[in-house]
């Protein structure tokens, strides 16, 4: 990053003005490093920034001094701990001990742990444990190790905002939690040191909120592009011995994307209903759904993300069909077939229905795009609770039911045409109606009068069964005591 932009501190005067603590935090704090690499670069330049005097330690300041800010004091380690009480320990678990014959120096010092593992769960001990382990005199603070060096130079903005902090002294993690707070990152406290195994897992783990929806996207994938294989080239060839299999690298992809998108919209919103229903049927809010259900309710975001990549795939393949050589070949082959014959390619009642079909998929296109949008952490917390539940609900449930236009439209009279029935196997259209209709159905059903006033009561606090004393009025507007019970 160019030296020129990292000379702006990400606070500004008034934000820093606004803190007592923190100006003195800034202006009389000696913050060191141990450690010479890309982690201990980026942190010392983001302190410099912020207003703090860093002094690096070095097994060779000589050669390390020019890869420092020109602000940063680059000595020997010794010197470099005697000179401040809060260190940042910027080296890797296995070098600790070369730290040991400076204990004399770091003892009653303030260590803070940045470091990560290669695996998740690598060690029995987590590092941050282990270097208390190694120097019992200190204080040690996990904190950090979830920034990045790229995040350090190029400040919050381009990346996470959280630091998460934990220790045994709250003394130590405040101190740290007030450096964090000038560099322009949120702290999060998480308890005493045996939390820094959890934290040293959290870069490890890769999108783990997303492995279920992916491989559930993924099996509805292979089972519906099984199915079209099927129908569209296996049928032909064995019935007809012509040769479609050109068709499986984008048209039956193409007609495979809207089954996986469609389906796993209707399975943003069919939990929700089945929530309904159980809370009926228990006549509560108190009772936990069972595991599988409130499983499938934390991921609703990412299947409706998975959801929206697939429509926006099929909108790409179907945008590339025309370009197609065999599209093109089909064409003239049509065209020169309706010359022969002199019939009228115009049918009025198929150009309706591709109107149609287009334009509730470019409808449901858009409220996909919308609902994908907020559900962005950035857009999200620039919305209130009632918007964000306007969008992601009743706009969610309006793309659900355009869909369903959108597929049957696409359907038309086909599902009732004998020559679509391939291998006696429905169109795949008609498959994909099944879920998502039985959802559009149960919420129309919530939505009457009865059922939704009582829904409403049930999330309200009602239960079956609990009874609740109030009073009856007297003429002078006061209340008396125990004269009568109803049920709530």
């Amino acid at each position: 990053m160019p030296e020129g932009d990292m000379a702006k501190p990400l606070l500004g005067r008034q934000n820093v003005e606004s803190n007592a603590s923190l100006i003195a935090a800034t202006g009389n704090t000696t913050v060191g490093i141990l450690g010479s690499g890309d982690f201990a670069r980026s942190l010392s330049m983001r302190l410099v920034c912020s207003g703090f005097k860093v002094v690096i330690g070095s097994r060779n300041p000589k050669r390390n001094a020019t890869l420092f800010p020109s602000a940063a004091e680059v000595t020997f380690q010794a010197d470099a701990i005697k000179k401040t009480d809060i260190i940042f320990v910027a080296v890797f678990r296995e070098h600790y001990t070369t730290l040991c014959d400076l204990s004399d120096e770091l003892s009653g010092k303030i260590l803070v742990d940045v470091s990560n593992n290669d695996e998740i769960n690598h060690h029995k001990e987590s590092n941050a444990e282990y270097l208390a382990s190694l120097f019992p005199s200190c204080t040690v603070v996990k904190g950090f190790n979830v920034i990045s060096a790229w995040t350090l130079q190029s400040g919050p903005r381009d990346g996470n905002k959280q630091v998460f902090i934990c220790s045994n002294n709250q003394e130590a993690k405040r101190a740290i939690a007030e450096i964090a707070h000038m560099l322009g990152f949120t702290p999060v406290d998480m308890g005493s040191l045996c939390s820094a195994r959890e934290i040293e897992n959290i870069p490890l783990r890769l999108l783990p909120a997303w492995k279920i929806p992916v491989f559930l996207a993924l099996g509805l994938f292979l089972c519906f592009y099984t199915y079209n294989f099927i129908r569209q080239v296996l049928h032909p060839y064995i019935r007809e011995q012509k040769n479609k299999f050109y068709k499986i690298p984008v048209e039956v992809v193409n007609t495979t994307l809207p089954c996986v998108a469609y389906v796993m919209l209707s399975l943003v919103y069919l939990p929700g209903v089945l929530a309904a229903i159980f809370q009926l049927y228990r006549c509560t809010k108190y009772r936990r759904f069972p595991d599988w259900l409130d499983q499938w309710l934390q991921h609703r975001k990412q299947i409706g993300l998975l959801s929206f990549f697939c429509a926006a795939l099929h909108a790409v393949y179907s945008l590339c069909l025309p370009m197609r050589r065999s599209h093109r070949y089909s064409l003239l082959r049509d065209a020169v077939s309706q010359v022969e014959k002199k019939t009228d390619p115009w049918v009025e009642e198929e150009v309706w229905r591709m109107e149609m079909y287009i334009s509730f998929g470019i409808m449901a296109l858009g409220l996909l795009s919308l609902l994908a949008i907020t559900s962005l952490p950035s857009i999200s917390n620039s919305l209130n609770w009632r918007e964000f539940s306007f969008i992601q609900s009743s706009l969610g449930f309006v793309a659900l039911v355009i869909s369903t236009l959108h597929t049957l439209t696409y359907g038309w009279t086909r599902a009732f045409d004998e020559s679509q029935y391939k291998f006696y196997l429905p169109p795949t259209f008609t498959l994909t109606l099944l879920v998502p209709c039985s959802v559009i159905l149960a919420k129309l059903f919530f939505q009457l009068p009865c059922m939704n006033q009582r829904l409403r009561r049930i999330r309200n606090g009602w239960e079956r069964g609990r009874y609740v004393k109030f009073t009856l009025p007297r003429a002078s507007g006061e209340f008396s005591s125990g004269e009568t019970s109803s049920t709530v």
